[in-house]
């Protein structure tokens, strides 16, 4: 039996999906995604409690939500601290944690990118209806990434190689980082 590794298991996993909320609502907002898709309601719904408090005390733009990118931070660094202390070491100093929340969060941001152009492959191949909200949403959200590469291929007779030029970018950026 361990109880501290079931508890890690349960702090990582419930912070990771509330992770996964706020960096899909910024993203929404980043492409300004369909406000009234039943995907895009969900995640505003969902994070709305934690985001209108904190927007008094951190502004934002129009087009950059500032406060679900803080969100993400404090929460990667509690999430950090929690494990650290629930298998008995010792806290990292402050400037550490900044530092790794920061590595973390592009990480983040690269796979999610990654992982949702790979989705968008996978539902090409299926030939889903264009007007379900989540081929809708995601769509959306790759588009702004795909399209300038597509402009710079040439046509291959029918055959869109954006996706893979798109994916061994990310994976460039993965690896030139070091992320």
């Amino acid at each position: 039996m361990n109880p501290q590794g079931a508890m890690t298991f349960l702090i990582d996993v419930a912070i990771n999906l509330f992770i996964f909320l706020l960096l899909t609502r910024f993203i929404l907002q980043l492409v300004r995604a369909d406000f009234y898709n039943p995907v895009s309601q969900f995640v505003v719904k969902a994070t709305n409690p934690v985001l209108t408090p904190l927007r008094r005390m951190v502004p934002g733009s129009s087009t950059v939500d500032v406060a679900s990118l803080v969100m993400v931070v404090v929460l990667i660094i509690l999430k950090t601290v929690l494990v650290v202390v629930l298998n008995g070491q010792g806290v990292p100093p402050v400037p550490a944690l900044v530092i790794y929340a920061l590595r973390s969060l592009a990480s983040l941001m690269i796979n999610y990118l990654f992982f949702a152009v790979l989705i968008r492959v996978i539902l090409s191949w299926v030939a889903p209806d264009p007007y379900n909200p989540f081929t809708a949403i995601m769509t959306q959200i790759t588009e702004p990434v795909m399209a300038p590469v597509r402009r710079i291929l040439p046509p291959m007779g029918g055959l869109d190689l954006s996706p893979l030029v798109v994916l061994l970018g990310l994976q460039f950026l993965m690896i030139l980082f070091a992320i």
